[in-house]
């Protein structure tokens, strides 16, 4: 062990101890820790996540901060899996494929509750103990679909990451919305007035049928007011789609 807590070796956090070294109870716990640096992120970004910040928060000192959380990479650990931790696993319903379809709606609405998560999950933050906890229900979710397990945890991966990329493309889109200096519909409907146009030129007569269901094409291309929900429900389920055949 260094100077300040730190590891001298690669570890992972959850095999530590609440706090590193000898001396009183613990005054503050990774849960409450965990807690104020999601509160940051959720309101500021997780550029904004700092160890500095997040031991202001809770009335520690940054280096008295390093007892309980090593690295920033750890800091990372547990905010991803505090936020995990609020999925509702209730019991499968027996139909895998919407089984998966509603736990996918659920990744979905916690990486609108907390934009930053995207872009911390990667295996290295894939075991902790709610990560576990998830694995283990999708793998129940899974388990009348006759496919090896090894392919089972392919195919989890395979939706958390169309999940985490599905939702990735709509929170740029939120977040070019609000760097406008006028609306969105305004927006929408200049883009869409411009394409409707070019489509009506008969220059791409497949790309106007797809856009347009087969109808003329006659003014502003449909396309504000569109049904993300409805999208990604049709996206997560073509995917699934694929499996078990």
């Amino acid at each position: 062990m260094t100077a300040g807590g730190r590891p001298a070796e690669p570890e992972v956090i959850w095999s530590r101890p609440q706090r590193a070294g000898r001396g009183p109870r613990p005054a503050h716990s990774r849960d409450s820790i965990a807690a104020e640096a999601v509160r940051i992120a959720d309101a500021e970004g997780i550029e904004a996540v700092s160890m500095r910040r997040v031991a202001a928060g809770i009335g520690a000192g940054t280096m008295s901060l390093y007892n309980y959380v090593p690295r920033k990479e750890d800091l990372y650990e547990l905010m991803v899996d505090a936020v995990s931790g609020e999925y509702a696993l209730s019991a499968p319903a027996g139909d895998w494929r919407a089984d998966m379809l509603a736990l996918a709606r659920q990744t979905r609405d916690l990486m609108h509750r907390h934009p930053w998560l995207p872009r911390l999950l990667s295996p290295v933050h894939g075991f902790s103990p709610n990560a576990l906890r998830y694995l283990e229900h999708s793998l129940d979710c899974l388990a009348p679909l006759d496919v090896p397990d090894a392919e089972k945890l392919e195919l989890i991966a395979a939706v958390n990451g169309a999940v985490a990329t599905y939702v990735a493309g709509e929170l740029a889109l939120a977040e070019r919305a609000r760097s406008l200096p006028w609306s969105e519909a305004q927006e929408q409907g200049v883009r869409t007035a411009w394409l409707g146009s070019r489509l009506a030129t008969g220059q791409y007569p497949r790309l106007a049928a797809a856009v347009t269901g087969g109808g003329p094409v006659t003014g502003p291309v449909p396309g504000a007011g569109l049904d993300m929900a409805a999208v990604f429900d049709r996206s997560v389920s073509r995917l699934l789609g694929a499996w078990g055949a």
